[in-house]
């Protein structure tokens, strides 16, 4: 059993021993491609009486359903969690970290940032209503720039279920996500009778997408041949063909994605077996070296970017409608010309925000000689935090939801961040002279942090 467990130790500390260049070039690729995406929807039109009215311009172009289908990069960003969430895992359980201390680091990371943002916007759009900005402008300006929180809650919560899901995965990793499969489909056929049990797939399609990040980080699909891969991704894109092409499902993934259906995971299988056919080449990419140094600054950020992005677009969207700008119809070329410096314009006010709040996004670390959070905080934290997101998700977002929200955030920081870290037990990792009566921190260990990506 000694030899066992020691391997095990071995395992989990040699398969995340390095960060991946690959998985991190892929993710931040993603991340532009989400911010340019959103530059091209979102067009506001001032009308005479002060209202605000919002055109989704690329949901209104004929030709964006194909282009939706191949560039809905959404599920694509929870294979790279559920790779680098394993990992993390992995690295925190091989020096004795438990689940408990893993979802305190998981929260701390996801919970610091969007404080921050929900603080600023809450304070923002006051200060806007009291300077006489119409009502209906300000809760469409809390709509449009809350779309990314439906995101973070269903992020959060698959990355919470990695200890559990991770422990199913290393006993029968297929037969997990063949039950993951099942109660997707399940309550997908149910959810015409029981329109509300639609969203409980919030957590079973993205946990199951989730699971193929596992399938990459353990190499189950590097051992595969390419063609295997390649007929992965025909088989799984005319499934999806089939079942929208009968009206199972609509043709626009834009539309499957909240709540989100069977045809998100067919999407993510295809991803996972592409970014494994592509393997190669992205590692390749990601050796050269000035894109190595642009990911390393930009890639320890982007949480606060994929927050911030959309924010920062709706006030600059609104602010230019109060000058004489020219203003060009949604759709038109002048418009479509346009968007390439707003797109710019995006990115030069993301330079200072990621400046001044991208230190939230740090690794936490706790005094060693204090006692760390009781199972009760970090749960209370948890549910203090997904209230509100749940709240956003499934109701859309309000100043008063703002300012609640913001401050159920400050509570759950305050019951994470400002209470040191546990001592946790000694693992075979530890060496002798540790043994002999130091304590070892959990956060201030290098190794120990929980490598967070959107």
């Amino acid at each position: 059993m000694e030899r066992e467990s020691e391997a095990n130790h071995r395992a989990g500390r040699d398969a995340v021993a390095q960060r991946d260049p690959a998985i991190d070039l892929v993710r931040f690729t993603c991340l532009l491609l989400v911010v340019a995406a959103h530059c091209m929807m979102a067009n506001p039109v001032l009308q005479k009486d002060g209202t605000v009215t919002t055109e989704n311009v690329l949901m209104e172009q004929s030709w964006f359903t194909p282009v939706a289908w191949a560039l809905m990069i959404v599920p694509l960003f929870f294979v790279l969690g559920g790779v680098t969430g394993l990992q993390s895992w992995r690295r925190l359980r091989a020096r004795g970290g438990t689940g408990l201390d893993f979802a305190h680091l998981r929260l701390l990371r996801l919970v610091r940032p969007a404080m921050a943002l929900l603080a600023v916007m809450w304070g923002g759009l006051w200060v806007a209503l009291l300077l006489g900005v119409h009502p209906q402008v300000i809760q469409l300006m809390a709509t449009g720039a809350a779309m990314p929180l439906w995101f973070l809650a269903a992020y959060l919560t698959a990355q919470l279920s990695v200890p559990l899901l991770a422990r199913f995965h290393e006993r029968a990793p297929l037969l997990t996500l063949a039950m993951l499969v099942a109660l997707i489909i399940t309550v997908d056929s149910l959810r015409g009778a029981l329109p509300v049990l639609a969203f409980t797939n919030l957590i079973f399609v993205w946990c199951a997408v989730q699971q193929l990040g596992f399938l990459i980080a353990d190499g189950f699909l590097e051992q595969r041949s390419r063609t295997w891969l390649v007929g992965v991704i025909v088989s799984s894109n005319l499934l999806l063909g089939l079942v929208t092409g009968v009206a199972v499902y609509p043709g626009n993934m834009v539309v499957n994605i909240n709540p989100p259906n069977l045809c998100l995971l067919l999407l993510g299988i295809s991803q996972a077996a592409t970014l494994q056919l592509l393997r190669n080449g992205i590692e390749w990419l990601a050796g050269v070296r000035w894109i190595q140094a642009v990911i390393a600054v930009a890639g320890r950020r982007s949480m606060t970017v994929y927050l911030w992005h959309l924010p920062l677009l709706v006030g600059m969207s609104g602010l230019l409608l109060l000058t004489d700008v020219p203003k060009p119809a949604g759709g038109t070329p002048e418009w479509w010309w346009a968007r390439i410096p707003v797109f710019l314009a995006v990115v030069a006010l993301l330079v200072p925000v990621v400046w001044l709040c991208g230190w939230l996004e740090d690794r936490p670390t706790a005094a060693s000689h204090a006692r760390g959070p009781s199972r009760t905080a970090v749960v209370t934290a948890a549910v203090v935090v997904l209230i509100p997101l749940a709240d956003a998700a499934l109701n859309g977002l309000t100043l008063a939801l703002l300012g609640g929200g913001a401050a159920c955030f400050a509570l759950s920081v305050l019951l994470l961040g400002r209470v040191p870290t546990p001592v946790l037990p000694l693992s075979p990792d530890v060496g002798i002279h540790e043994r002999r009566g130091y304590q070892v921190p959990t956060l201030r260990e290098p190794g120990l942090s929980a490598n967070l990506e959107p």
